[in-house]
């Protein structure tokens, strides 16, 4: 039963997001998924509410599905369709809830089951893949690569940073440079690591081209 509905939620998901361009696509549940496994068997996570979270902590977002979001209307009809336990329902729709970057509101997981999805989440939009899916989501939202006379904002909230319209080279600084020191786990805090230094090279490298300087 767990390979046939995680099989089955791969296949939903894919159809879900078959035209996101925003870069919350179906590979960046996939990846998010493939990560959120392997933080699980490192930190001995239980692995199929991992992956259920993992691959449906999209699915009911603010930004791609508002009128679902408040009660997770896609993910716990999925869920049911597969005769899910209303107790798992209620750990993955916990999960769901708090994976997302809000600011200096950010939440911390209750359990490392969580705490697995939002790390996976969370890598995903650093190191190389990270700078590509930011400038896909600024195109995507008609928003300037950069504009020196628009300064980044600090220590925003949730709702700030929810109705935040800048430039996708300050959120490396509103966002993006701040996520390895909110990760979770040993796994993902080494991975972060990496990942974090490669944007500081590239955006070292941006703005010494924007000047002028090479």
């Amino acid at each position: 039963m767990d390979k046939q509905i995680i099989d089955e939620a791969i296949e939903y998901v894919k159809n879900v997001f078959e035209h996101d361009y925003s870069g919350h696509d179906f590979f960046h549940t996939l990846r998010v998924y493939k990560m959120a496994t392997t933080i699980a068997e490192q930190e001995g996570a239980d692995i199929m509410i991992v992956q259920l979270a993992a691959l449906l902590h999209d699915v009911d977002d603010s930004k791609l599905s508002p009128q679902t979001h408040a009660n997770k209307d896609k993910a716990v009809d999925f869920l049911n369709r597969h005769d899910v336990s209303q107790e798992i329902i209620k750990m993955i729709c916990d999960i769901i809830d708090v994976v997302s970057f809000a600011g200096i509101d950010s939440t911390v997981p209750n359990s490392i089951e969580g705490k697995c999805v939002q790390d996976a989440d969370r890598l995903d939009a650093i190191g190389a893949i990270g700078i590509a899916r930011a400038f896909a989501y600024g195109g995507n939202h008609n928003r300037a690569i950069y504009d020196p006379d628009i300064p980044f904002k600090e220590e925003m909230t949730k709702k700030e940073y929810q109705n935040n319209t800048s430039t996708t080279i300050n959120h490396f600084y509103e966002k993006l440079f701040l996520l390895s020191k909110l990760m979770n786990t040993a796994t993902a805090k080494a991975i972060a690591k990496e990942r974090d230094a490669y944007m500081r090279i590239y955006i070292s490298e941006f703005m010494a081209e924007w000047e002028g300087i090479r």
